[in-house]
C-alpha cells in the first residue's frame, strides 16, 4: 500500500485538518498583498537561463516569514541551462511529508509526485519537481503564509534554474489540494493549471476570481472530505473560466470505475475538468475494478495529459467578448433585484437587470461594475436575454468575488468604452 495519504485521520490529525481550515479561511489582507507580485504577463525564460545552476536535486532550507522552511526539488538528469523547463510542484496531505511525495512511498519512483514524475522523464526529462513541506505537516496558510513561502521558493527558482514561467503546474492531495486551490486563487497568474486530488477549501481562496485551467479528482466514497468539497472547488473555475454550467455525470456506487468530463464553453486556454471515481475512498491513486489503490492508477496519465497540452505561450489575460461592440449606449434603468452574499469570500448578484424596450443588443455588451469602497471591475455580460411587454431583461448574471455584507453595487453598460448613464444600482437587503 502507498504510503501517500491521510484518509485514516487520529483525533491529533483532525484537529489539525480543523485548526487549518479555521486559520487559511480566515485569511485577508496579507494574502491580497502578496497576490499583487503574481500581476503581469511572465516572461519565457528566467535570469536562471545561460547560467551553472545554482540548485542540485535534494533537500534545500530557504528562509520565508522570517522562518526556516524546506523542500525538496528534482532537478532533471542532463540539465540543459540554456532550455526553460517546465516546473511542477507537489504538496502533500496532512501529517505527509514533502519526502512522502519526492519518493513515492512504498511505490517509490513509480508513484514520485503522484506518478507525475515518471511520466514526465518517460516524455523527455524535461520537467523541474519540486516539493515543498508544510508547517506541523499541514498547509493551514496562515496569514497566507504558505502562499509566500511558495512566492519566495519560485524566486530562488527562477533565479538559479532556467524555467518557463508560462509553464508553472501544481498537483496536490487532500490539504495539499487545498494549498493547489488556494495558488489557484491567489496566483492565477502564475500558473499555468492546477491538479486538486480529493480537496476542500480548507487553505483559503483569495480573491479567486480569476480564470485558471482546472482539473478536479475526487471519490464519491469520499467519507473524510466528502465528494461535495471537491465540486465546490470545481465550481469556482467553471465561474471563472465561464464554462457552461453542468452537473457532470459521476460513476454509480459499486461500478468500481470512473468518469472523466471536459467542461464545453470554457474561455480557451483555460479548459475545466472533472474526474469522479468510484471504488477507493479519499485517495488519489484509484484502481479501477477495486477498492485500492496503487501506482497503476489512472489518474497519473490524466492529470499529466492535462497539463502537457498546455504549449510555452502565455495564456490569454482577460476574456474574449461574446460579440461585437454596439455603437450607441442603450438606455439605463432600474435595477429589480439585490444581490447577496454568498459565505465568507465570495458573493454574487443573482438576479435580474431590466433596461428600457429597444436595448435588444445586451449580450456581449461589458458591464462595468462599482463596489463598495471603489473596487472597480470590468467582465463580459453573459446573461440570458429576455423581452417582456416594454422591457429587455438579463436574467442570471453573476459576479464572483467579495461583496460587502450590505451596501450596494453600482454598475452599467460600457459601449465603446464609455459607461452608461446614470448608472445601474442594486441594493444589498
Amino acid at each position: 500500500m502507498m504510503v501517500k495519504r491521510g484518509a485514516v485521520f487520529g483525533p491529533v490529525a483532525l484537529v489539525m485538518l480543523l485548526i487549518g481550515a479555521v486559520s487559511g479561511l480566515m485569511v485577508s489582507g496579507a494574502l491580497g498583498a502578496t497576490a499583487a507580485a503574481s500581476a503581469g504577463a511572465p516572461l519565457a525564460a528566467t535570469s536562471g537561463c545561460g547560467k551553472a545552476p545554482a540548485l542540485a536535486s535534494g533537500t534545500h532550507t530557504i528562509q520565508s516569514s522570517g522562518q526556516t522552511r524546506s523542500y525538496i526539488i528534482e532537478v532533471p538528469a542532463n540539465y540543459d541551462s540554456n532550455h526553460p523547463y517546465r516546473l511542477v510542484f507537489g504538496f502533500h496531505w496532512v501529517g505527509g511529508t514533502a519526502n512522502d511525495v519526492d519518493s513515492g512511498g512504498t511505490d517509490g519512483y513509480n508513484w514520485s509526485y503522484y506518478g507525475l514524475r515518471r511520466l514526465a522523464d518517460a516524455a523527455g526529462n524535461g520537467t523541474i519537481f519540486v516539493a515543498p513541506q508544510g508547517i506541523n505537516n499541514g498547509w493551514a496558510n496562515s496569514g497566507g503564509q504558505d502562499v509566500t513561502f511558495v512566492d519566495d521558493l519560485l524566486s530562488q527558482f527562477e533565479t538559479g534554474l532556467c524555467v518557463d514561467t508560462t509553464q508553472v503546474f501544481s498537483a496536490g492531495f487532500s490539504y495539499g489540494g487545498a494549498m493547489t486551490y488556494a495558488l489557484a486563487c491567489a496566483r492565477p497568474t502564475v500558473f499555468r493549471a492546477v491538479a486538486v486530488y480529493s480537496g476542500a477549501n480548507l487553505s483559503g481562496c483569495n480573491p479567486g476570481t480569476q480564470p485558471v485551467a482546472y482539473i478536479g479528482l475526487h471519490g464519491i466514497r469520499d467519507n473524510v472530505l466528502p465528494i461535495a468539497n471537491g465540486r465546490a472547488l470545481r465550481d469556482t473555475f467553471v465561474r471563472n473560466n465561464h464554462c457552461t454550467p453542468q452537473n457532470p455525470p459521476e460513476p454509480a456506487y459499486g461500478s468500481l470505475t470512473h468518469i472523466v468530463t471536459a467542461y464545453s464553453g470554457c474561455l480557451p486556454g483555460y479548459p475545466v475538468v472533472w474526474a469522479a471515481f468510484d471504488g477507493a475512498g479519499h485517495d488519489p491513486g484509484p484502481i479501477d475494478g477495486s477498492t485500492g489503490d496503487g501506482w497503476h492508477t489512472w489518474t497519473s496519465g490524466v492529470v499529466w495529459n492535462f497539463f502537457t497540452q498546455f504549449g510555452s505561450t502565455t495564456p490569454p489575460t482577460s476574456p474574449p467578448p461574446t460579440s461585437a461592440s454596439p455603437t450607441s449606449t442603450p438606455p439605463a434603468g432600474a435595477c429589480s433585484a439585490a444581490y447577496q452574499t454568498v459565505g465568507s469570500w465570495q458573493g454574487g448578484f443573482q438576479g435580474q437587470v431590466t433596461v428600457a424596450a429597444g436595448s435588444s443588443a445586451i449580450n456581449g455588451w461589458t458591464v462595468h461594475w462599482t463596489l463598495a469602497g471603489g473596487q472597480s471591475i470590468t467582465q463580459v455580460w453573459s446573461g440570458t436575454l429576455a423581452t417582456s411587454g416594454s422591457s429587455v431583461s438579463v436574467a442570471n448574471a453573476s459576479y464572483n468575488g467579495s461583496l460587502p455584507a450590505s451596501g450596494s453595487a453600482t454598475f452599467g453598460f460600457l459601449a465603446n468604452g464609455a459607461p452608461s448613464t446614470p448608472a445601474l444600482t442594486c441594493t444589498s437587503p
